[in-house]
């Protein structure tokens, strides 16, 4: 039980990175009704886009200048391909039977992958992540990792920046009335498009910002990054409630969670020491979402958008 306090950090911080590539999922589906399954390599092509940045820069740059620029690096690579599956993949099939947009969701997700394997031909492997430099740090009986330093600041931030733009701005509140109806919200001189892409590049910048805080708190990044913590991230936002943005980090802080403390201590209960190896993590990840949709299928918050059946 002395390990508690350090598993629970682990999971907060694991399931902040959850939730940050889960608010693009719950975006879109809140908007347009569309589970965009090629979300999580979206999020992949933003950790090259930093990579990329990185390998740029001059040599001797430090991560403490290099680090912001692979930030934005990243946001532009991700929201450019976001709006650009939006704008060619996913527009032509908006009033497509559901299964359409689905299997093409799908089928971008393939080609995404191996196009980064194309142009890096060596992330067939894992690629080696610049990292920042000190640390650990330790406050208490807790450590935190240098490269989680980022996810503590980048998380919060990115949550209060997007609860601000959607609560306060015009084009938030635009968002909220074209999730609500978007054949309403059009009649009253919304711009229903307009927003539509507005809610795939935020999504993409917070999966990109995710991206690089994977890279920082594991080391390397590699072309099939996107395809197991994408799940995941999709299992956050249904945990949440999908199409609730505050669900989607609630989601993932809790899946988080539930899944470094599995992983810790399952292991201690007679006879289950072989399911609390971290190669069972991704199960149990899947088990919660199983009852969860079985006790609530709404999900933890529910869902704040209109039924348009």
């Amino acid at each position: 039980m002395h390990e508690l306090p350090q598993q629970l950090v682990n999971g907060l911080l694991l399931g902040s990175m959850y939730g940050l590539v889960a608010i693009g999922y719950t975006m879109v589906y809140g908007i347009v009704q569309l589970i965009n399954f090629a979300h999580g390599e979206i999020f992949m092509t933003g950790a090259f886009g930093a990579l990329t940045v990185w390998l740029w820069l001059p040599g001797g740059t430090t991560m403490w200048i290099a680090l912001p620029l692979m930030i934005i690096g990243a946001v532009i690579v991700a929201v450019a391909i976001a709006v650009g599956a939006e704008r060619f993949a996913y527009r032509p099939l908006r009033n497509a039977p559901r299964l359409a947009p689905l299997i093409t969701a799908i089928g971008l997700s393939l080609a995404l992958q191996q196009a980064v394997w194309a142009w890096y031909p060596e992330a067939k492997s894992a690629r080696t992540f610049p990292q920042i430099e000190g640390g650990p740090f330790e406050i208490g009986s807790v450590t935190i990792q240098t490269g989680d330093i980022f996810l503590v600041v980048a998380a919060p931030l990115s949550m209060a920046v997007l609860a601000y733009f959607v609560m306060k701005t015009r084009t938030g509140r635009g968002m909220q009335a074209t999730a609500q109806d978007p054949d309403t919200a059009k009649l009253m001189g919304v711009n229903t498009d307009r927003i539509i892409v507005i809610a795939f590049a935020l999504g993409a910048a917070f999966a990109a910002v995710g991206a690089v805080a994977y890279g920082l708190k594991y080391g390397e990044i590699n072309f099939r990054m996107g395809f197991i913590l994408g799940l995941k991230a999709f299992t956050a936002a249904v945990l949440g409630g999908i199409g609730n943005i505050y669900g989607a980090m609630i989601g993932g802080v809790v899946l988080g969670v539930a899944e470094t403390l599995a992983t810790a201590y399952i292991a201690d209960i007679p006879g289950m020491d072989k399911f609390g190896s971290q190669s069972w993590a991704d199960v149990w990840a899947f088990v919660l979402l199983i009852l969860v949709l079985l006790f609530r299928p709404q999900g933890l918050l529910g869902e704040r958008v209109a039924d348009r059946a």
